[in-house]
C-alpha cells in the first residue's frame, strides 16, 4: 500500500503480481478488495475472472469476464481500503480522517499513539502519513478485535509502520515508555476523559490531540478534564454533503406548432385551450445532492498540550 521498502517499493504504475493486494471495482458504492492467486478464479454478476489474466497488468486496468463483463483492479489506497476493510467498530471515513491528520499536524517521521484501534480504518490514513521514518502505535482492550487488525495491516504491507497492542487505555494509561515521544494522540473511546493526563505525559512539548465522541456529553466532561493540561482546545463536526452531476433530457417549448419558427420537427402537444405546442428535449447536465448523504458521524476536538514555562 506504501512504498515504504524500497526492495518493493509499489507506485500507481506497478504491475500487479501474484500475491498482492487489488480492490475490484464493479461501481462506487460496490467495491471489494481481493488477494490475486494464480489459479483462482474470481466469480461475480460479471461473470468469472481469471487472475492469472490480471498478473503483469498496471494498476488501473479494466478487465474482462468469459463473458465480455468488465471490472476495474485499483491500487489499494487508504481511501479505498476505508470503504472495503471488515466492520468490526464503527469506523471514521474520509471527511473525518483527512481532518484529524491536518489538525494533529502529522508528517512523515511522526510517532503517533491511538487507542484503540477497533476497524483500523484511520490506523491506515496515520501509517501512510508518517511514512516512511515514523510509527504509529495503536491499542485495544479486544484482543481478538487487536489480532484481526493486526493480520489486516500484514495483508496490506503496514506492519513495518504499525504496531498493534492489547492495553486498557482508560484503565491503565499508555505504556511509560513513550513518556515525553508522542508527536500526537488520537483517542476514540467510551470515556475519554480517563485516558487525558496519560495522554498528556505522552505528548512532547507543543504535542497534540484528538478525541472522537459520538455524543456532545462525552465531548462536555472531555474537555473540563482538557482545560488542566491543554490549551487551544476546539470541538469540529464534519459533514460532508456529496453531489450527483449528470446529464438529463428536458422538454424544450418551441411555439404554436404552426413552423413558422423555422425550428427543427418536434413533438406535438396539446393545451388545455385547444391550441398546439411544439417541444423537444435538450440534453442538460444536472446537479442535486445524493439522495443517501451520510449525516451526524461524530464530534472532533483537539488540543495542545500546555507548554510549561
Amino acid at each position: 500500500m506504501l512504498a515504504s521498502d524500497p526492495a518493493k517499493k509499489n507506485s500507481f504504475n506497478r504491475s500487479i503480481n501474484n500475491g498482492d493486494l487489488v480492490i475490484v471495482y464493479e461501481r462506487h458504492d460496490n467495491m471489494k478488495a481481493v488477494t490475486v492467486s494464480e489459479g483462482t478464479v474470481l466469480q461475480n454478476r460479471f461473470g468469472i475472472f481469471k487472475h492469472s489474466d490480471w498478473l503483469g497488468k498496471p494498476f488501473g486496468s479494466k478487465v474482462f469476464s468469459n463473458k465480455g463483463g468488465y471490472v476495474y483492479l485499483l491500487y489499494p489506497t487508504p481511501e479505498l481500503w476505508t470503504l472495503v476493510l471488515s466492520h468490526r467498530t464503527q469506523i471514521l471515513y474520509i471527511a473525518d480522517i483527512s481532518f484529524v491528520v491536518m489538525y494533529l499536524e502529522i508528517v512523515p517521521g511522526c510517532l503517533v499513539l491511538e487507542s484503540g484501534t477497533g476497524s483500523g480504518s484511520l490506523t491506515t490514513s496515520l501509517a501512510r502519513a508518517v511514512a516512511p521514518t515514523g510509527h504509529v502505535y495503536t491499542f485495544d482492550f479486544h484482543e481478538q478485535r487487536a489480532g484481526s487488525a493486526r493480520d489486516d495491516f500484514e495483508r496490506t504491507g503496514l506492519s513495518n509502520l504499525v504496531t498493534v497492542r492489547v492495553r486498557d487505555i482508560q484503565g491503565e494509561g499508555f505504556p511509560d515508555e513513550f513518556t515525553g515521544l508522542a508527536d500526537a494522540v488520537f483517542l476514540d473511546l467510551p470515556q475519554p476523559w480517563l485516558a487525558v493526563p496519560s495522554a498528556a505525559k505522552m505528548l512532547k512539548e507543543d504535542g497534540t490531540l484528538c478525541s472522537f465522541s459520538p455524543c456532545i456529553e462525552q465531548v462536555q466532561r472531555s474537555c473540563e478534564v482538557l482545560r488542566t493540561s491543554f490549551t487551544d482546545i476546539r470541538t469540529f463536526e464534519v459533514l460532508l454533503r456529496a453531489y450527483e452531476v449528470r446529464e438529463d433530457k428536458l422538454e424544450s417549448i418551441e411555439g404554436n406548432g404552426d413552423g413558422s419558427n423555422g425550428s427543427l420537427p418536434c413533438k406535438r402537444r396539446q393545451c388545455s385551450d385547444g391550441g398546439n405546442v411544439m417541444s423537444s428535449p435538450i440534453s442538460s447536465v444536472m446537479a442535486r445532492p445524493c439522495i443517501e448523504a451520510r449525516g451526524h458521524t461524530g464530534y472532533l476536538t483537539f488540543a495542545r498540550l500546555r507548554c510549561l514555562i
